[in-house]
């Protein structure tokens, strides 16, 4: 009887200890999940506040904005990341959102490409990169610097997955949708960038932190910037010259000389309201996570977006 009482006291201690542990898990969990554009700052997130917070679990993944904002509202995530405007639908949803940081989606092209020259010292206007990722009638990189002796056809990449950086670019061309764009679909950012690295044809987009080396601030694989012609003069002014490294690039974001859209602001969603750990993970971010937006290579918010974010977060 003795051993039988001891037992069970046994056993309801082990459930006790189990089902405590799960509770704490739970309470001490952050699960986030999203666009590819606030990954790498995300990830430094984490791993800056678990420092201070080592009993807070974060776990990361990335997948794009859609999958961001998809698991936030059916509740997978405690926290989307979206790099993209907030849809009136998915507010209606429940979606509840905060800017954290700026930065912005840049046109790629291989460094081997045939006409490498006129586009670094030409730039593209605004229409021509709606003819070769809408209007699909420009088709060859002749066209695009002037050039009928070059014949070479232009290989179009776009995102195959749902995300804010094909987005945005659509809404740059003339405020279309990603289904607008034309091209092979490719998942991922990693994946685009991978892409026209690989063909000295190709030409496609990328977030910031995707197009250029986050140790040496060079462009990553052999991919190059396109210039964009934004008073369309036809030539790439010094004020228009931005592109050759990250910080000078960064600096143009800030300033607004690189226009809006492509760059854009990039946001944090939940389902009605952010809570609990996630919530005291939201606010650090918007306060002693600032200070290392500048390092990750992203341009911070201003102070009074900041505060207004904050306010809305209480």
């Amino acid at each position: 009887m003795v051993k039988k009482t001891l037992f069970a006291l046994f056993t309801v201690l082990i459930l006790v200890s189990f089902i405590s542990g799960c509770f704490n898990q739970s309470q001490t969990s952050v699960k986030v999940s999203g666009a590819f554009a606030l990954y790498p700052l995300m990830v430094k997130w984490a791993e800056e506040y678990q420092k201070v917070n080592p009993d807070v679990k974060i776990d990361i993944s990335a997948g794009g904005a859609g999958k961001g904002m998809a698991d936030a509202l059916s509740g997978l995530v405690d926290i989307g990341m979206v790099s993209r405007d907030i849809d009136p639908s998915e507010v209606k949803q429940g979606a509840f959102a905060l800017r954290v940081v700026k930065d912005a989606v840049i046109p790629t092209f291989n460094k081997d490409n045939p006409a490498a020259k006129d586009l670094l010292t030409k730039g593209v206007k605004r229409d021509q990169f709606i003819d070769i990722f809408v209007n699909g009638n420009v088709t060859r990189w002749g066209e695009v610097v002037g050039k009928p002796e070059v014949s070479d056809k232009i290989s179009v990449y776009v995102r195959s997955d749902s995300c804010g950086a094909a987005e945005i670019w659509a809404k740059y061309l003339g405020g279309k949708k990603q289904e607008d764009l034309k091209g092979i679909g490719i998942y991922g950012d990693p994946g685009i960038a991978e892409a026209v690295s690989k063909d000295a044809r190709g030409i496609g987009f990328n977030n910031l932190n995707f197009a250029y080396d986050s140790k040496t601030g060079d462009p990553v694989g052999s991919i190059l910037l396109i210039p964009i012609d934004v008073n369309g003069d036809g030539r790439i002014d010094a004020s228009e010259n931005f592109y050759s490294k990250k910080s000078e690039m960064v600096a143009a974001i800030a300033d607004d000389r690189y226009p809006s859209p492509p760059a854009r602001d990039l946001f944090i969603v939940t389902k009605d309201k952010f809570s609990g750990p996630s919530k005291d993970f939201v606010k650090w971010i918007l306060t002693d996570g600032q200070k290392y937006v500048d390092e990750s290579g992203y341009i911070p918010l201003n102070d009074n977006v900041l505060k207004e974010q904050i306010s809305n977060l209480e």
